[in-house]
């Protein structure tokens, strides 16, 4: 187990960068990292694959919602990819390696690689592979994670000097409802914490009471928690988590 940095609980996670479509910052973008990093927050990013198997800085599966255009990511190469400019931003889709060389080990970068299996499943491999090949030799506080328990013990082979962790939930039918039932039950209770070597979760700020998690931040492990939206919100999941990955307003940063 590669233990988190403490600079992951210090200053707030801005949750796919700091993005402001008003202020021509799309999520995920370059203008996001990089108002992040100089607002001198923590910075959550999510990687999806590329045809030619490239890591890209991109949330969803398909293209419509965060570009306009039709299709998924996964069908596109990396340099098409980059040639497509998000909505409310004048810049195409970063690769990783770009994210990285931005960052440069400025901020924490607490990187998601989404699930390409569809049902949090063992059908994984290609895009864990890119995304260690990308981070060989970074210099930084850099942690992966991942709500498939497979991809995250996949990264312990792989890159197995960068932290990772679990990205964890409640799993209700409505979020998740190509997960059967019983494998929502099943990952409901956390139970690949150990056996994937993860040194942190990063847990739904809304079920934080969850006696699950209890018993994980009780043992010393580092409880993150996603997405806080309010200083209300961030007032309430800070009774658990010991840091937050928010959105929509401005977290303070402790002195």
């Amino acid at each position: 187990m590669t233990p988190l940095p403490p600079a992951f609980l210090a200053a707030p996670i801005a949750h796919r960068a700091l993005h402001d479509l008003a202020d021509g910052r799309p999520e995920n973008s370059r203008a996001a990292i990089r108002a992040a990093i100089e607002a001198g927050y923590g910075i959550e990013i999510d990687l999806q694959p590329s045809s030619d198997g490239r890591a890209m800085v991109f949330h969803d599966y398909a293209l419509k919602r965060l570009t306009g255009q039709e299709g998924t990511i996964s069908t596109q190469p990396a340099k098409t990819l980059g040639g497509i400019a998000l909505l409310g931003g004048d810049e195409g889709i970063p690769t990783f390696a770009e994210v990285l060389a931005l960052v440069a080990g400025r901020v924490p970068l607490l990187v998601e690689i989404k699930d390409q299996d569809g049902v949090l499943g063992p059908n994984i491999g290609a895009l864990e592979e890119a995304a260690a090949r990308d981070v060989a030799g970074y210099d930084g506080p850099l942690a992966f994670m991942s709500f498939n328990p497979h991809s995250v013990a996949a990264l312990a082979s792989l890159a197995p000097h960068v932290p990772r962790g679990l990205v964890t939930d409640a799993y209700d039918e409505t979020g998740w409802p190509l997960v059967p039932p019983a494998r929502r039950d099943e990952l409901r209770a956390i139970p690949d914490f150990d056996r994937t070597g993860a040194s942190f979760i990063s847990h739904r700020a809304a079920d934080l009471s969850r006696p699950r998690v209890a018993e994980i931040k009780a043992s010393g492990t580092p409880v993150l928690c996603w997405t806080v939206r309010s200083p209300a919100e961030e007032a309430e999941a800070r009774r658990v988590a010991d840091n937050i990955t928010f959105e929509g307003y401005a977290a303070p940063i402790p002195a």
